[in-house]
């Protein structure tokens, strides 16, 4: 039991630094300052190169184990999307960083919140994954997730149009394009966390 609550706390544990991370993102963008920039990829990172280490010390524990809780190659999968997560929130910093953003726009701020949405009901879902042969809240908070995906996606037409339609420079374009691109990426990425959850369920109920 203890070795099986090991990995359902360390999954809490990673999606808590995607919570972080995805937190950090949304100040960032509702009280930008674009010379704050370098000390918010540096609070970041730290974020992130956290989440990397106790991802590591999962894995270099999972060599060692016989007998997991769920299959190894699904620890490894969850671990790596969590992860991904994680890394793809701090890309778009990375982004805003990168192409100069002077203004943020408030499709920028309304995406980032869908993203904090669905890192949350990741970590609930998490909290109740330990019990996922017999919780009905699961299935309920993975349909959620999806749902969110999909407003995700919606409101990324939304914001590539109306981007489009705009007389903003060319470099302009380009820089929200990505960025734009990478915040989508960041609904994508927690859903298939929530797909491989499920696909956990089905393959153990």
């Amino acid at each position: 039991m203890r070795k099986d609550n090991y990995y359902y706390e360390t999954f809490q544990k990673l999606v808590d630094y995607s919570c972080q991370a995805a937190e950090l993102l949304h100040k960032i963008v509702t009280d930008y300052n674009t010379k704050e920039l370098d000390n918010k990829i540096k609070e970041m990172h730290a974020i992130e190169h956290t989440a990397d280490g106790a991802r590591h010390e999962m894995m270099q524990n999972l060599l060692k184990e016989f007998i997991t809780p769920i299959e190894r190659e699904d620890i490894v999968t969850l671990a790596d999307y969590i992860d991904t997560v994680t890394d793809t929130i701090e890309d778009v910093l990375l982004r805003l960083y990168m192409y100069n953003i002077q203004e943020i726009t408030e499709y920028a701020q309304d995406m980032t919140q869908i993203i904090i949405k669905c890192c949350d009901l990741l970590r609930s879902a998490f909290e109740e994954f330990p019990n996922f042969r017999k919780s009905k809240k699961l299935h309920e908070l993975i349909v959620r997730i999806n749902e969110l995906e999909e407003e995700g996606d919606a409101l990324y037409t939304k914001a590539i149009r109306a981007l489009y339609l705009s007389d903003v420079s060319c470099k302009e374009i380009v820089g929200w394009d990505n960025t734009y691109h990478y915040l989508e990426k960041c609904c994508d990425a927690c859903e298939n966390v929530a797909e491989v959850i499920e696909d956990v369920i089905m393959k153990n109920t």
